[in-house]
């Protein structure tokens, strides 16, 4: 395969194969191009595209990368697992999140969704959102969230006044609501998984086998959750 569009240190990282690859490079640089070199190498010298995994931030990116080793490799890339962390959540839930006690049917809520059911239960616990703002409450529960923290351990490593109680009884409530109609929302789909996969060592096993090759654009940007 023809890497002569990297420099040495880029196709360094794209010639090595076999154990862990970190690359340290500023904005701009070519990470993402070595990853993909990478990704494009490993199967040109016969690694199956199902031992793959490929993860990135945004829809975009992922789009990007894997038009880039289609480009490179041809259609031999199509298997290999190139998505965001949250796309890949869900792809691992919809096969197995029965186990959890969740049908397969499951609904994804998007910020929209999320804030709306937030405002409903302001409203029915008689809390004025201007007091609590919905868009607080959204950024501290994905924050517990990425945390691995549901309501109670969050209220315990909180400081005890008066909001934060009043925080703590929509997180409650809200994880109520999200479980009544079959719902999850995006930090669900990496706290779910994460749970699937701890609480179902065959699973994990299962992926342990498969993904043999795992590699992470913007590495430096995961969360505690997605790390």
């Amino acid at each position: 395969m023809d890497l002569s569009m990297l420099n040495p240190q880029q196709r360094l990282a794209a010639e090595t194969l076999e154990g862990p690859v970190l690359i340290l490079a500023g904005a701009g640089s070519g990470k993402t191009r070595a990853l993909t070199c990478r990704v494009a190498n490993l199967l040109d010298h016969g690694v199956p595209a199902w031992n793959i995994l490929a993860l990135t931030f945004t829809n975009k990116a992922a789009k990007e990368m894997k038009e880039r080793i289609t480009q490179l490799v041809g259609e031999q890339a199509e298997d290999a697992w190139i998505s965001t962390f949250h796309s890949t959540c869900a792809r691992m839930l919809r096969r197995d999140i029965e186990k959890l006690g969740y049908p397969r049917s499951f609904v994804i809520y998007d910020d929209d969704d999320q804030k709306a059911v937030l405002k409903e239960i302001l409203k029915r616990l008689n809390i004025d959102e201007k007091f609590l703002p919905v868009r607080e409450l959204s950024s501290k529960i994905s924050d517990a969230k990425n945390k691995l923290m549901g309501p109670d351990e969050w209220f315990r490593e909180s400081e005890k006044d008066y909001r934060c109680q009043m925080i703590h009884n929509v997180f409650l409530e809200y994880e109520t609501r999200l479980k009544a109609n079959n719902a999850l929302d995006f930090d669900d789909l990496l706290v779910k998984t994460l749970e699937l996969l701890a609480d179902h060592p065959p699973v994990l096993e299962s992926y342990r086998k498969r993904f043999r090759y795992v590699m992470v654009d913007e590495y430096q940007d995961t969360n505690y959750a997605q790390y």
